[in-house]
């Protein structure tokens, strides 16, 4: 199918891009387009006018910065996957295929917030900060604020995510899925991180309507548990003709078991 007829603009620089968000609240961002695109095909979005920020220079690059990666919103999913980033590398070899991986961009996937996207997880492992930039001013906003709801992130109307900052003193990281085989997107994805300090963070996506944290089996690793099942509530999660809710809920405990074993 064909989307529906559509206004583009393509922006310049970042103030240009704020600036036209401002003066047209219906303008939808687009950047490598692997998710919008799909959706406006199928009409399943129909927005009025597209603004093309991929294009945007300032916003691309992973450099370090002390004992933090920055990573630019439109760095593509292969400059991660060939970068020395924590987890992340990892994660961006399970999306797609190699086309969407040198068009698609990690900032692109998180603001888009895909309940089945696999970037959430980690970045909520990781403990990312988000760095999201407005007429206003600029924000920071924690992985854990960030995913609001199904398609919904922390990026309100008018703003641009810009770029991410991740720890860079991870000791030790994994991520496992259970892909749906045609479109590859996390049926179930589990993400975990040792931080400084030996605390683990860890987080599922797939299986609810955005990305969350495994508080109980944070809490259950602080406590000395190796070995724990019944991590999420089937009453909480999708259910779908490829995996009911209680099949969800069986494979995040077995996915987080398979990462746990990686972390060591």
């Amino acid at each position: 199918m064909y989307p529906a007829n559509f206004d583009y603009q393509k922006a310049e620089s970042v103030e240009q891009a704020l600036q036209a968000l401002a003066a047209n609240p219906d303008l939808k961002i687009i950047a490598g387009g692997h998710s919008l695109l799909p959706a406006m095909k199928l009409r399943l979005a129909q927005p009025p006018a597209l603004l093309d920020i991929f294009g945007l220079q300032e916003l691309r690059g992973i450099r370090r910065e002390g004992d933090t990666f920055v990573v630019g919103a439109m760095t593509t999913h292969a400059e991660v996957l060939r970068s020395d980033l924590p987890l992340f590398p990892e994660v961006a070899h399970w999306v797609g295929d190699p086309m969407v991986r040198n068009r698609g961009t990690i900032g692109g996937s998180l603001a888009h917030a895909d309940p089945s996207a696999d970037y959430p997880a980690a970045a909520l492992a990781l403990g990312v900060e988000f760095v999201i930039r407005g007429m206003g001013g600029e924000r920071t906003v924690h992985a854990d604020d960030m995913f609001v709801g199904m398609f919904e992130s922390a990026v309100k109307p008018g703003e641009l995510l810009t770029h991410i900052r991740i720890p860079a003193t991870i000791q030790a990281s994994a991520y496992e899925k259970f892909r749906h085989p045609a479109s590859h997107y996390a049926v179930v994805g589990v993400a975990v991180a040792r931080h400084a300090g030996g605390e683990i963070r860890a987080a599922f996506t797939g299986a609810a309507e955005r990305a969350q944290r495994l508080s109980k089996l944070e809490e259950g690793l602080k406590g000395g548990q190796s070995a724990m099942t019944g991590l999420v509530d089937a009453g909480g999660l999708l259910g779908d003709r490829f995996a009911s809710a209680e099949y969800r809920a069986h494979l995040v405990d077995v996915l987080a078991d398979r990462a746990l074993k990686r972390l060591g």
